[in-house]
């Protein structure tokens, strides 16, 4: 069994940084691990992803740039950094592990495990 739990959200001013923190139990070093996010009235939509040895990492085209996925498999943690926030990036953010062998990292139907989700609001 795994569990996943989102920590590091909260209220954020416009072009200020969170980085949120998703710490595993169970097994997920050998996954891809991805960061979705879903805001109200809204598909959930995604956002970052990263193999299971750090070394590829992928972004949606919104957040490539502002955005770093980053895993420490010894702390079983995968980080979001987010930089130049924007109130368009109010959502609740939820990290997932892939199905083994699964690469579709953009899909959610790729993901089989789910985080409860830790709330961003970025706001003045």
């Amino acid at each position: 069994q795994v569990q996943l739990v989102e920590s590091g959200g909260g209220l954020v001013q416009p072009g200020g940084s969170l980085r949120l923190s998703c710490a595993a139990s169970g097994r997920t070093s050998s996954y891809f691990m991805g960061w979705f996010r879903q805001a109200p009235g809204k598909e959930r939509e995604f956002v970052a992803a990263i193999d299971w040895s750090g070394r590829s990492t992928y972004y949606a085209a919104s957040m490539k740039g502002r955005f770093t996925i980053s895993r420490d498999n010894a702390k079983n943690t995968v980080y979001l950094q987010m930089n130049s926030l924007k109130p368009e990036d109010t959502a609740v953010y939820y990290c997932a592990r892939a199905r083994p062998g699964g690469t579709l990292y953009y899909s959610s139907d790729t993901y089989d495990y789910w985080g409860q989700g830790t709330q961003v609001t970025v706001s003045s």
